[in-house]
């Protein structure tokens, strides 16, 4: 039995270098990609102009290494947590959280919580690690603006910021239970789900950008 773990975690060690090599290899194109994109920017945008970090400064990268950014993590996620990647897990864990910080340990004994235990996990510092990074995303390329109102708001509904904060409120809301209601978001769906080819979350993101593009195309 013992041999047997120690082979399992050589295994698990093997698979986990090999996809660390090939995530490098294949991480070159992307940045080739990114730095083909920010070679044509603005210099004034691009800190190393012509550096290898110049691609860092850009307001968007190139679709196509972002994709590939994304895939390789997606590598990790599956190889080191048996768990697909996803986000609004870890705001449902959040909830719990709250709750169990007013009514003790009451909460546990729910059984969405007894499935979905209120803590910090991966998937939640995953959370807070795509906020820092946006936010030093923005810094470096010069893009960080607090905005209450995006321009093409208030061109199309005007200027009043408590219709504005009532819609993004009731969207929050029924994002979050669509998302629990159909056990996945975007990342779980669209990207995690879709990558595996399930059927599920192939239906589930046509849903979603199909509905998104109709409410667009409707309000704008």
């Amino acid at each position: 039995m013992k041999r047997s773990n120690n082979n399992h975690r050589l295994l698990r060690a093997f698979f986990i270098a090999t996809i660390t090599l090939f995530s490098l290899i294949l991480a070159l194109p992307a940045l080739a990609l990114a730095q083909t994109d920010a070679a044509g920017a603005d210099p004034a945008q691009l800190k190393a102009s012509g550096g290898m970090i110049g691609f860092l400064t850009m307001k968007a990268w190139s679709p196509y290494a972002a994709g590939a950014g994304i895939g390789i993590l997606s590598w990790f996620a599956f190889l080191l947590s048996d768990h697909p990647l996803g986000v609004s897990t870890a705001f449902a864990k959040t909830s719990g959280m709250l709750e169990k910080s007013l009514r003790g340990d009451q909460v546990l004994k729910r059984d969405y919580y007894q499935r979905f235990v209120p803590g910090i996990d991966w998937e939640w510092m995953l959370v807070a690690g795509l906020l820092c990074g946006a936010f030093l995303s923005a810094q470096l390329a010069h893009d960080f603006t607090l905005s209450f109102l995006p321009p093409l708001w208030t061109e199309r509904f005007g200027a009043g910021i408590v219709w504005r904060w009532f819609l993004a409120f009731s969207g929050g809301i029924l994002i979050g239970i669509g998302a629990r209601w159909g056990n996945g978001c975007t990342s779980g769906h669209a990207l995690s789900g879709t990558m595996q080819l399930a059927v599920s979350s192939w239906i589930a993101a046509c849903g979603i950008f199909g509905a998104g593009i109709a409410t667009a195309l409707l309000l704008f």
